[in-house]
Order: structure tokens, then C-alpha cells, then sequence
């Protein structure tokens, strides 16, 4: 069975907000993000009623995916912007295109 990693990155419906993020089950995560963003809003993703998926990258291992994350998550703002940007121009929620 092939492995599939995720990082990816969610935002609010104001685009002011991102999250990043890594996974094996990026289905799961969006479900838990808009869960917790409707009800608890104790995590850092529900507080700030971030769950619409912008960007995402796909990897075979997870230390590789972990490290894309955490190079990601040192990023300014700008360069996060410029990369969701390239990989999706309009910012377009991608939520159906993976659930």
C-alpha cells in the first residue's frame, strides 16, 4: 500500500488567516479543522475559523513532508502568499476537489 503524505495550507474566509499543516489523511484533517472551527475553537486553526484549503503538496515520506513544513511555517507572509499564488491565482477553496 502506497504512503501519501500532505502539507498543506488552510485559511479563513478573509484569506488574513493561514495554517499550515502536515497529514496522511488530508480528508480527515479539512473535516477536523471545519469541525473544531464550528464548535470547541480551542486549536489555533479553529479559533480563527480557518478551513478553506488553498494550497497542498503530496509526499511519498513523511520526514520529507515534515521538513517541507517546517521550512514552509518559517516563511514571511509575502512568500506563503507568492506560493499559494502560483500553485492556485484565485485563492479558490479546494475543499471538494479533495473530499
Amino acid at each position: 500500500m502506497e504512503n501519501r503524505y500532505f502539507i498543506y495550507i488552510i485559511t479563513n474566509k478573509y484569506r488574513t488567516i493561514l495554517y499550515i499543516g502536515v497529514t496522511n489523511n488530508i480528508q480527515r484533517r479539512l473535516s477536523e479543522h471545519y469541525f473544531d472551527s464550528q464548535n470547541a475553537k480551542k486549536s489555533f486553526a479553529g479559533k480563527y475559523n480557518c478551513y478553506d484549503l488553498v494550497y497542498y503538496e503530496q509526499f511519498d515520506c513523511i520526514k520529507t513532508a515534515i521538513l517541507r513544513e517546517k521550512t514552509l511555517k518559517k516563511w514571511n507572509r509575502n512568500k506563503k502568499n507568492d506560493l499559494i499564488s502560483e500553485f492556485n491565482p484565485n485563492w479558490v477553496t479546494l475543499n471538494s476537489q479533495i473530499i
